[in-house]
């Protein structure tokens, strides 16, 4: 959760500079007031530039990215949209508030979407496909990228874990034909709430622009109270203060990630020769954030214990194993259009993606690394493995 660690002057100038210059917090309007002070529009352009994207659209959370681009692409009733089953609510979520139907694919020794799982769910009805970079590692993107041109579908990248990542040199987020990232306090980068959705065609960015304030075209031609419209929409805007915040964490994103991926190598240096360890799989050409260490153990009790003793020397885990309900579409009975999309038993829909959840532990990463913290996770891990003692 590194975006509030390094949270500084650098951000509290960008704020200040909106009230030395008008403070006007609307992103829209007021020209005559704010004293050229677009801050949202500059860290969309500064965002886009950053990621090799051409278009990019600011919005109130990564929850709202996701429903907004499901708009832009005029998804809709009768239409489905496949994602993962390891993912948080939020991506099912933004389908069903589309009104499409949610289907989710099983995952793989990534944690990620499995590209043969998908293969078999692709149906004619299939519009979208939305693939979730979980805790910083890519998805198997070729493969899925691949699957849906073949089959003329629109490919959305969850890059919610994924800003500041990369697979064979291309930013996480421009593979698709759009990406979604969110900014909360929790993540990579953050604006303490916030999202954005990257565009790689013009067309798709103005139809979500607009959907995301009300229909607002922001045509230039005529006052904002006359502006032209083509649908209607819902808010989802962004507010200065965040853009403010955003352009000073972009400028800190890519040492927030090297600080990430140094941090994981330290603890994974302490704990990858015990028994019984096992990493995560990562696809080759990734350039991980690090968001946390991923790695299996035996089983779930397993799982637990570890949990407990790095509880009880004052570390963490992270998601898995005891978040696992937030993030696993298996348990998500209180979404009736999921569970009719799988038969209506989503207890046991996912048999391939609980065998990988149920004996995985996550442990957090951040830019700041306690200095006894690799040593006190071996220690750890040892009592809860139950092993003895091994050279590192």
């Amino acid at each position: 959760m590194p975006g509030y660690e390094v949270m500084g002057p650098e951000e509290l100038a960008e704020i200040q500079d909106i009230f030395a210059r008008g403070a006007i917090l609307f992103r829209h309007g007021f020209d005559a007031l704010r004293g050229d002070c677009y801050k949202v529009r500059e860290f969309e352009q500064a965002f886009a530039q950053a990621m090799g994207s051409p278009h990019a659209l600011a919005v109130s959370s990564g929850t709202a990215a996701l429903r907004v681009g499901l708009a832009a692409l005029g998804i809709g009733a009768g239409d489905e949209v496949i994602t993962q089953s390891f993912t948080f609510v939020a991506t099912v979520e933004a389908i069903i508030e589309s009104r499409a139907t949610p289907v989710c694919a099983e995952i793989d020794a990534t944690l990620n979407m499995d590209p043969e799982d998908l293969k078999r769910r692709i149906t004619p009805r299939t519009k979208a496909v939305i693939v979730v970079h979980m805790l910083g590692t890519p998805s198997r993107l070729p493969e899925i990228k691949a699957l849906c041109d073949a089959h003329g579908i629109a490919l959305i990248e969850d890059a919610a874990w994924g800003c500041g990542g990369s697979l064979n040199g291309r930013a996480l987020g421009s593979w698709g034909r759009l990406g979604t990232f969110s900014f909360d306090f929790a993540k990579t980068m953050t604006t303490g709430e916030g999202g954005l959705v990257l565009f790689q065609e013009q067309a798709d960015w103005a139809r979500g622009a607009a959907w995301h304030d009300h229909g607002h075209e922001n045509n230039p031609a005529v006052p904002r109270w006359e502006d032209t419209r083509a649908s209607s929409g819902f808010n989802f805007r962004m507010m200065e203060l965040q853009g403010a915040v955003g352009l000073a964490q972009l400028r800190k994103l890519p040492d927030i990630v090297k600080a990430q991926r140094r941090n994981r190598e330290l603890l994974w240096q302490a704990i990858h020769d015990l028994p019984g360890i096992t990493p995560r799989e990562v696809p080759a050409g990734s350039y991980e954030t690090a968001d946390a260490l991923v790695f299996f153990v035996q089983d779930n009790a397993a799982a637990r214990r570890c949990r407990e003793a790095l509880l009880a020397r004052g570390l963490a885990t992270k998601i898995l194993p005891e978040a696992y309900t937030w993030h696993f579409a298996g348990t998500w009975t209180h979404m009736p259009e999921l569970a009719a999309a799988h038969g209506g038993e989503l207890a046991t829909a996912f048999p391939q993606s609980a065998a990988w959840l149920s004996r995985a532990v996550s442990l957090p990463v951040g830019v700041k690394l306690r200095e006894e913290a690799p040593a006190l996770a071996r220690q750890a891990l040892i009592e809860a493995l139950q092993l003895q003692e091994v050279s590192a």
